[in-house]
């Protein structure tokens, strides 16, 4: 790509000589360690990846179960899925839980090492008697079997989501239990019809989480975009494996 692109300074990429901090959601961090060539092009050459499909459905599921979840936060009261599977804690009331949900704005941390603002979007925050906090998330999907844990090869980057919001709490100065939970909505598609609803089999699935990692990868990251030439793809990369066939068929 770097072949036919002479990057220009353009609003939102990195710019190595700014003094300005520069902003780095959760999930380019997550491209980053996907693949560090990707994540060049992307955050400084401004060459992204194809745009997935929006999932409205999956919108619509997380803005419900807020207003499920805000329901109990406002009540003092466990939700009857904490119940369920006797967890000791219960949503919580905080004056930046809007701003942390916010896509844009999320809860942020200022790296001094790096000069990235990091910023992540939570879904849901509760709290233990002891005064930790719990950074939940929400997530749908509609699969033909039970989803009970995270033990697929793929599901690693809803892991290191979870780790990179439990670093971000700490690094404002909570105090953040290293069990997270995953609300798992499950549609299921074996009902004899429709009847304008689609039901859900909902799992609460823990997740003991390390974010020991965040600060090297923000490093390795800085490192990457200050870089002079894009560093080297991933094997695995299915988006560099496609560019590399077409430049070479072309």
């Amino acid at each position: 790509m770097s072949e036919y692109y002479t990057p220009q300074r353009v609003k939102g990429l990195y710019d190595p000589t700014s003094v300005e901090p520069f902003k780095l959601s959760r999930s380019k961090i997550d491209l980053f360690l996907s693949c560090p060539r990707c994540f060049y092009y992307d955050r400084k050459l401004g060459v992204g990846r194809p745009p997935g499909f929006p999932f409205a459905l999956n919108s619509a599921v997380d803005h419900l179960l807020k207003a499920e979840f805000d329901i109990h936060r406002a009540n003092g009261t466990k939700h009857p899925l904490i119940e369920k599977y006797g967890v000791d804690a219960r949503p919580i009331p905080h004056e930046n839980l809007e701003k942390w949900r916010h896509n844009f704005t999320g809860i942020q941390y200022l790296h001094p090492e790096t000069n990235f603002l990091v910023f992540g979007a939570i879904d849901d925050l509760w709290q233990s008697p002891q005064g930790e906090y719990i950074v939940v998330d929400y997530k749908a999907t509609s699969k033909a079997e039970d989803i009970t844990e995270l033990n697929k090869e793929w599901q690693i980057g809803y892991k290191r989501q979870m780790e990179v919001y439990q670093w971000l709490l700490r690094r404002n100065g909570l105090k953040v239990s290293s069990t997270g939970y995953f609300v798992y909505c499950n549609g299921k598609a074996d009902r004899k019809a429709f009847d304008a609803k689609l039901d859900f089999d909902i799992t609460l699935i823990p997740y003991t989480g390390d974010d020991s990692w965040v600060e090297q990868a923000l490093i390795d990251a800085h490192r990457c975009l200050n870089g002079d030439q894009a560093p080297a793809s991933k094997p695995e990369c299915d988006y560099c494996a496609y560019y590399e066939t077409r430049k070479s068929k072309g």
